[in-house]
């Protein structure tokens, strides 16, 4: 059996995951992770598995403890309004 176009499920674990680094300057909608449950929205971050920038900005992460007391890390995005103003 053969598969036409896209990509075996092999494969397709192989595209999940982070998708830009700290200090990045992303467009709004560009994808942050995919199926990523590492990662959590932060500020300017929509969705839950596959996390998108909400606007036009820099990546930063951040850590915190969630209410289980575990330490998870936040995507964020620091708007481009904000970074002139500085």
């Amino acid at each position: 059996m053969s598969k036409v176009g896209g990509l075996t499920s092999k494969f397709y674990r192989e595209t999940g995951g982070l998708k830009v680094s700290g200090g990045q300057f992303v467009k709004a909608g560009t994808i942050l992770t995919r199926r990523g449950h590492r990662w959590y929205p932060g500020h300017n971050v929509l969705g839950r598995m596959s996390l998108n920038a909400a606007c036009d900005g820099e990546v930063y992460f951040t850590k915190k403890k969630s209410q289980y007391n575990r330490v998870v890390t936040l995507i964020n995005v620091r708007p481009a309004e904000a970074q002139k103003e500085k």
